[in-house]
């Protein structure tokens, strides 16, 4: 059974977007559903646009075996709440398999599920988020993670991806197909969060490093390693690293693959330029160092996107 876990101000998409892939999953498995809607407190649950769910209380939960926890306006008060808190760690301990939401992320963190662990949330909640749990091996570029028996989404939709791949695991990849073609989706979405965050901001000229991001995105086609940049900025490689880290939520190396990854998908998309002169003038020098990165980050080699890019 699928346990699906709101509090009041909860995001309505959270909960119902994985509730019906789970649903059209059992239907494609021939199987009944077995989902059902969780709270601390049983009956109407408000969500943030207003639309009620009615939930059962969590001493329904003897049955659960996966337990997708949402996020949402009202994710501080339940990741505060002690008996919400002990209820998630209590199944997890069990051998559940728990998963979070955008922001619900924030009920794991606070149960300690994520120490160590790979985990992501909304690209928007990023700073705060490393900064308060500095134990998460975070991964703000990924639309989901999955880590051992703990699973984390990135913003609202992303829970779809989720489920999907929750789907795959439990069912396969036919019938996974199955549900993203009844849900008119990709089954697996060409990309991290990256392609949606505007790379968390880094060019933005907000910020610590603002400044130094925006002059790295004049300056692709240069090395840019983490002692390039940290002479620029007057600080220490170390230091740099450290601080670069603690203000992105990332490093620097990662941030410049990033930022590469960003302009040339631009540039592979809008301009006619060979993949081979795209890959040295982002400074990725081989076209295949960049066939990889492109893999990584959208799932789908640069080739392809430029083909989607001229289809559509």
């Amino acid at each position: 059974m699928i346990g699906i876990l709101i509090f009041p101000d909860f995001q309505l998409l959270d909960a119902a977007g994985p509730i019906s892939v789970f649903e059209i999953a059992a239907r494609a498995s021939d199987k009944p559903a077995a989902l059902r809607v969780l709270a601390l407190n049983a009956g109407p649950v408000r969500s943030s646009s207003g639309v009620e769910m009615v939930a059962r209380d969590f001493k329904s939960a003897h049955a659960i075996t996966t337990l997708v926890v949402a996020g949402g306006a009202g994710v501080a008060t339940a990741a505060r709440c002690p008996t919400t808190l002990a209820f998630v760690q209590r199944l997890a301990r069990r051998g559940v398999r728990v998963a979070s939401v955008c922001s619900g992320a924030y009920v794991l963190a606070e149960a300690g599920l994520l120490d160590g662990r790979r985990a992501t949330t909304h690209w928007g909640r990023t700073r705060d988020f490393v900064a308060r749990y500095p134990k998460v091996k975070f991964e703000p570029d990924q639309i989901f993670t999955h880590d051992g028996n703990v699973w984390t989404s990135a913003g609202i939709s992303a829970g779809i991806d989720l489920a999907l791949a929750m789907v795959t695991e439990d069912h396969g990849e036919e019938i996974a197909q199955q549900v993203a073609r009844q849900l008119v989706l990709y089954h697996r979405r060409s990309g991290g969060q990256s392609q949606f965050s505007s790379l968390l901001e880094l060019k933005t000229p907000n910020g610590r490093f603002g400044s130094l991001l925006a002059w790295a995105r004049e300056h692709l086609d240069a090395p840019l390693t983490v002692e390039d940049l940290a002479d620029r900025a007057n600080m220490s490689a170390r230091h740099f690293a450290r601080a670069f880290a603690a203000e992105t939520g990332t490093t620097p190396s990662k941030a410049i693959e990033r930022l590469r990854i960003e302009v040339a998908r631009e540039r592979v998309q809008s301009s006619r330029e060979s993949i081979e002169r795209v890959a040295e003038a982002t400074g990725f020098r081989d076209p295949e160092r960049m066939r990889r990165a492109f893999i990584r980050a959208f799932g789908q080699p640069p080739q392809a996107l430029r083909r989607a890019a001229r289809a559509g």
